[in-house]
């Protein structure tokens, strides 16, 4: 099957996949790129309802075309993508939703595919990343967010949306020596807060230094870093400044343009191989007009074109 032509079909028609793509008929992976929602957020800390981003992503992406002139592929011509929709999740219930995310995603990482999962909130990401582990051992974790999400509990509970990279790192199912956290802001919780996951060597470019560097030279660090190791890229919305993503849990200003944040993405994974993504945190009920969702939706569509260029940008051969 082929994505929908919007030139000949209105974007507002058929069914919700993401860019429009067509839905996955099996359980088994068969297209070079899989999206997968995983509607669950009961691991915020502040307003909930990024349930509904994955849904709420999807729904932008209709506005997304497949030919990136910054890198001059199209998606379409490099990829075969299937939308496999979401994975069934249990609201309440941390440990049993993440071992249903976990087992529900091997699949994807022990394939061929590259899975792209839409959140939902970042406690997911412990999730994703166990999935990751099982079939590619530890990654370069490359991290957009406002908030390093390294706490090792929050409330006496140790899953939350502030808590997957502790744990993460504690798993051993992440490098930190190659893997970056960048755009990290707002008031922390204490001046060590951030001393743990620097002394495991973990990178951390605070958003006031992300800022003064500039983007060539962050995008520079963050490859370096990352060397020959695989990438698995975590993207929360809330590393976009307030202005341009209204739509989440727990906005911080002082935070980035979509220029930029799409610059990064292209400029650092057009070179180096990443076996997934997940982009998390997008909340549609405090949305304005759609803004956050499309940012997210253009963030994937940003990764989904480096990979190509990465991958030599071949059109794919007909079946």
């Amino acid at each position: 099957m082929s994505p929908v032509n919007s030139l000949q079909s209105p974007r507002f028609c058929g069914i919700r996949t993401f860019m429009r793509q067509p839905a996955a008929t099996g359980e088994t992976p068969q297209a070079d790129v899989s999206i997968i929602g995983v509607p669950f957020d009961s691991g915020v800390s502040y307003r909930p309802g990024t349930r509904f981003g994955p849904a709420a992503i999807r729904e932008a992406s209709t506005l997304l075309k497949p030919y990136s002139p910054e890198l001059d592929v199209d998606v379409n011509e490099s990829f075969t993508i299937a939308d496999h929709g979401d994975i069934d999740t249990i609201p309440g219930y941390m440990e049993d939703s993440f071992a249903a995310i976990t087992s529900s995603l091997k699949p994807f990482f022990a394939s061929k595919t590259l899975p792209v999962i839409l959140g939902g909130d970042h406690s997911i990401s412990l999730a994703n990343l166990r999935a990751v582990h099982a079939a590619h051992g530890p990654v370069a974790l490359l991290h957009f967010d406002a908030h390093s999400d390294t706490i090792p509990s929050y409330y006496g509970k140790p899953y939350n949306h502030g808590t997957p990279f502790y744990w993460a790192l504690k798993e051993g199912l992440i490098l930190p020596q190659h893997s970056t956290q960048i755009g990290i802001r707002g008031p922390l919780y204490s001046r060590n807060a951030l001393d743990w996951p620097r002394q495991q060597g973990l990178r951390i470019i605070m958003g006031h230094e992300a800022h003064a560097m500039g983007l060539e030279a962050v995008i520079r660090e963050a490859l370096a870093r990352i060397g020959d190791a695989p990438v698995f890229l975590s993207f929360d919305i809330d590393f976009l400044d307030a202005a341009y993503a209204p739509g989440t849990g727990t906005p911080e200003v002082e935070g980035f343009t979509t220029y930029e944040a799409m610059s990064l993405v292209r400029g650092i994974c057009s070179k180096r191989r990443a076996v997934g993504m997940d982009l998390v945190e997008v909340l549609p009920d405090k949305d304005v007009a759609g803004i956050t969702a499309l940012a997210g939706a253009s963030v994937i569509f940003a990764f989904l074109a480096a990979q190509a260029a990465f991958r030599g940008a071949q059109p794919r051969t007909a079946d």
